[in-house]
């Protein structure tokens, strides 16, 4: 392993921090100092201050994590004024982004170059850095998760230095570090390999319930298939996503009829939706089957970020897990009965993904193709039984939690779920011998 040595000559100014809460309302903390670091020295900085004061440092960027993944006491630091591109290849694809880069500027940094990401979730809030950490994945059974497109990083490590990790240097960390989950260091830098701008033919509309029975071979034969079930329905909603060349030519949905769909159903409507179902919770099944009645079914071909991204102004909690893709039916299934029996009121869409295996030592898909089954509750609403009554049924089907989403797992049994943890418990103990980087959720689910 080489690294620089610890830069002596820049300082970073400490402020006091106001309560941190984030995106979903989950989770709160008060830090003692807050830092913006617009540079490599200064995050350096960051961690040297934080070990003559014997105070953790925690790197929030959105806060999108629905865990306390980000929170700390110590010292929290944004890394907004680390934004943009370091390096552009066009022929090669391989563009360097500074490590706070928000997905949603993507498109416009990515677009000189021709060039897109391989595919994305439905949010783009988020830093790079952050939905690579924390296992962010799109759909699509011949693509793997956010992090499988780092072909190189660069991190502040626990004793100030500098640490370059690519498939040239330090390569046998790669795996740890695309992934990282906070635990090895700041990131400041990560190279990410694109691909030539694309299209995407997107085709949404409602069918039963039981095509759930197909979801491997849908996901098989389509670039991008998902399918969204509210409870207490017998419909589904498809998307089913086709790339194309962007010669094929764009057939964007109509402004009024995007705007009708994405803000006044996806977001007006489904925040009073919310409210109505938290007051008078027995209204729930009746909105959930007229929503399926009336959202979705439209076809249209455009830009790859534009259809596979959505605006999410409606706050919730997440859980979400992976487990084998042939195991997807028979969760949903007992899902639904689980649902139906236990008398919950759910108003919240259940989002159903696929991703390719991978080889990231703490991804949800190492090893093996995934099928992701997330269920939801409105901000307003209790997650606490629905969320654990459905996550004794995703554990007994090998499930894996999103690092990022609410589970209650802990060490012992990440331990059981991932055949390289111990591997990469071994590369936090050479990065971060210390635990600058610590916190009670990473205390709780890698040990002390």
């Amino acid at each position: 392993m080489t690294a620089t040595k610890p830069e002596q000559s820049t300082d970073v100014r400490l402020r006091t921090s106001r309560l941190w809460r984030n995106w979903g309302r989950s989770e709160t903390a008060r830090p003692a100092f807050r830092a913006s670091p617009a540079s490599i020295a200064e995050v350096q900085a960051v961690v040297r201050a934080a070990r003559e004061r014997g105070l953790p440092v925690k790197t929030v960027g959105a806060g999108h994590s629905f865990t306390a993944i980000a929170a700390t006491d110590g010292i929290l630091v944004d890394l907004d004024g680390l934004q943009g591109i370091v390096s552009a290849d066009a022929e090669s694809g391989r563009v360097t982004l500074r490590a706070g880069t928000r997905l949603h500027q993507l498109p416009a940094l990515l677009a000189p170059y021709g060039l897109a990401l391989q595919n994305m979730g439905d949010i783009d809030r988020q830093s790079i850095a952050g939905a690579t950490s924390t296992g962010t994945h799109g759909t699509g059974l011949a693509f793997g998760g956010l992090a499988t497109t780092i072909a190189a990083a660069t991190l502040v490590v626990g004793d100030g230095s500098v640490l370059r990790v690519s498939e040239t240097e330090n390569a046998e960390l790669l795996p740890a570090v695309r992934l990282g989950i906070g635990a090895l260091g700041t990131l400041v830098e990560l190279t990410i390999q694109c691909v030539p701008a694309y299209l995407l033919h997107a085709v949404e509309h409602p069918e039963p319930f039981e095509v759930i029975d197909e979801f491997r071979a849908r996901s098989e034969a389509a670039d991008h298939f998902e399918l969204y079930w509210w409870p207490h329905t017998d419909r589904v909603m498809t998307k089913t996503n086709t790339r194309l060349p962007l010669e094929a030519g764009r057939k964007p949905v109509g402004v009024v009829s995007n705007w009708v769909e994405e803000e006044l159903l996806g977001n007006a409507a489904l925040a009073a939706i919310c409210n109505v179902g938290t007051a008078l919770p027995k209204a729930i099944p009746g909105i959930n089957r007229f929503a399926t009645s009336v959202y979705g079914d439209r076809e249209y071909t455009d830009l790859s970020y534009e259809v596979f991204t959505a605006p999410r102004r409606v706050r919730f909690r997440e859980m979400e897990y992976a487990m084998p893709l042939d195991e997807i039916p028979a969760a949903l299934h007992e899902l639904r009965a689980m649902i139906d029996a236990s008398g919950w009121s759910i108003g919240f869409p259940v989002e159903v993904r696929a991703a390719a295996a991978d080889e990231n030592w703490l991804s949800t898909a190492h090893g093996r193709e995934s099928g992701y089954i997330a269920v939801h509750r409105f901000v307003k609403d209790d997650p606490g039984a629905y969320f654990r009554a459905a996550e004794e049924i995703f554990l007994a089907h090998g499930g894996r939690p999103h690092w990022g989403k609410m589970h209650h797992l802990a060490a012992a049994e990440f331990a059981e779920r991932y055949p390289r943890f111990g591997d990469f418990l071994g590369v936090r103990d050479r990065l971060d011998p210390d635990r600058v980087f610590q916190n009670p959720y990473l205390e709780r689910v890698l040990g002390r």
